[in-house]
């Protein structure tokens, strides 16, 4: 009944800590983990973006760096929450620059255009009711 030991990992199973931000390199597996974007997907990314270019190991494995999974975590916002297609996230991408839009996080400031015009629309609604 000893509170203080931890349980052994099991074989195949990887530790908790694994997968910590101090982590030089992440596999693909990992980083589809973090993402949330499956391996297949993150394959195909590196054939349409130019900016995700994972180094690669000797035995050919994917190597992806912390920025690596920034840029990961920005084109999938312009895909699946902006509704971008891969041309217009690539054009997006490049117009901005990715160092700015990962610095500034400059595409915060035109998320859900569609959210703020009906804000705009219910607020000048309020105000035609009042007069």
């Amino acid at each position: 009944m000893g509170g203080g030991m931890a349980k052994p990992a099991k074989r195949g199973e990887r530790p908790e800590q694994e997968e910590s931000v101090d982590k030089r390199y992440y596999r693909i597996g990992e980083v589809s983990r973090i993402t949330e974007v499956k391996p297949y997907v993150l394959r195909y990314w590196e054939s349409e973006f130019r900016w995700m270019a994972p180094q690669k190991s000797r035995s050919k494995q994917r190597l992806y760096r912390r920025r690596d999974i920034d840029i990961i975590l920005l084109i999938k916002k312009l895909l699946y929450e902006q509704r971008f297609t891969i041309a217009g996230a690539r054009r997006k991408l490049r117009e901005l620059g990715v160092g700015r839009a990962l610095e500034e996080g400059t595409l915060l400031v035109e998320t859900n255009a569609r959210d703020r015009f009906r804000k705009l629309r219910d607020e000048l609604q309020a105000i035609r009711a009042m007069l």
